[in-house]
């Protein structure tokens, strides 16, 4: 049964908001800009600024300007003593820059390359570059580590415990395949899988597992699994009640049917488990914390075991369809719309 999730708060927020970091426990942070009048600015990067909110009640605590503004590649996180670090485009080129989790103030500022997405950890950095992977510390930004693969484009990355996943392609083929990066060394720990059809993009991932967003489902299993498929499929007679209806009332089809699929996070990727979803124009987007993997599409999350993928509930959460970015942490589910601001409690 699909219930409606409690909503905690909601802000309302008169800029135009392009990011989110939200931490295990502590504050929320919002960054968000001003877009020009006539839509022309002097560059190609729009000023931004950071809000600070409480997570319980979503009072503000603070509100500054930001030297990080709006442009190509952002990424915003917490450093383990509850320092807010936000990455993006300045208008001097990328950069790093930390600030007082309880103020707002600057409190350093370092340049790097040029990337598409970053990752903020608590211990580690990450920018995703086109020809590497940049690691920095958080607490103080100095440099981790660099990773390199000879003739490899790199697209996206996911923390994975102590390595990251990252996904790359080689020149000429848009083929993809995930590469495992050691975080405390920054060396190959070993290929997930070689280049294939498809992308990484959406993944999720634990200490020892990941969950792929796949097209095809059935495509996308080991004999073994596919027999299960086609058992499963046979026992329901590809027709469903109402009541047994998916994420959005749409039932399975009988042509190619989305899902996800966990795998093993480590060379060769083992099958642990799939989960086929109802035909729907949305991608699912997922998520991983304290054991559970959420999978939203449109306004519905859909929460699954991660060492089974059975299913333990779905719920609606208004403005999911229309977020610029949503998080989950310890029962917290965070949406950010382009002038709002929400938070949710799913229910058990």
């Amino acid at each position: 049964m699909t219930r409606s999730a409690r909503r905690r708060w909601t802000r309302e927020i008169e800029s135009l908001v392009d990011g989110v970091a939200m931490g295990p426990t502590g504050p929320i942070a919002i960054h968000a800009y001003d877009f020009p009048a006539g839509g022309k600015w002097v560059d190609d990067v729009i000023p931004g600024k950071v809000g600070m909110f409480d997570r319980q009640t979503g009072e503000t605590l603070w509100i500054s300007p930001c030297e990080v503004g709006y442009g190509r590649g952002f990424g915003a996180g917490f450093a383990g003593n509850g320092e807010l670090v936000v990455l993006g485009p300045t208008q001097s080129g990328h950069a790093m820059v930390r600030m007082q989790g309880s103020t707002g103030e600057l409190l350093g500022i370092e340049h790097v390359p040029e990337f598409d997405e970053a990752l903020v950890d608590g211990d580690l950095s990450v920018c995703v570059c086109p020809q590497q992977v940049l690691a920095l510390h958080t607490d103080d930004m100095t440099p981790a580590w660099s990773f390199r693969m000879p003739g490899a484009r790199f697209h996206s990355a996911v923390r994975s415990g102590g390595r990251y996943l990252v996904s790359y392609s080689k020149k000429g083929s848009r083929d993809q395949g995930l590469v495992a990066v050691d975080a405390k060394k920054g060396g190959a720990a070993g290929t997930i899988f070689e280049p294939r059809a498809g992308t990484f993009y959406g993944i999720a991932a634990s200490d020892d597992r990941m969950v792929v967003p796949v097209e095809d489902v059935e495509r996308s299993l080991p004999p073994e699994m596919a027999r299960e498929l086609a058992i499963a499929r046979l026992a329901r007679g590809q027709e469903l009640d109402d009541d047994d209806a998916g994420l959005d009332g749409d039932s399975f089809s009988d042509g190619p049917s989305p899902g996800v699929v966990c795998f093993a996070a480590k060379k060769g990727a083992p099958h642990l488990w799939f989960r086929e979803l109802e035909s729907a124009e949305e991608e699912p987007v997922l998520s991983i914390d304290s054991e559970k993997v959420y999978v939203a599409r449109g306004t519905v999350v859909t929460v699954l075991d991660l060492a089974t993928g059975r299913e333990l509930g779905r719920a609606v959460v208004p403005g999911l369809d229309e977020a610029i970015g949503w998080r989950v942490r310890q029962g917290a589910f965070l949406v950010a719309e382009e002038n709002r601001v929400s938070v949710y409690e799913l229910p058990d």
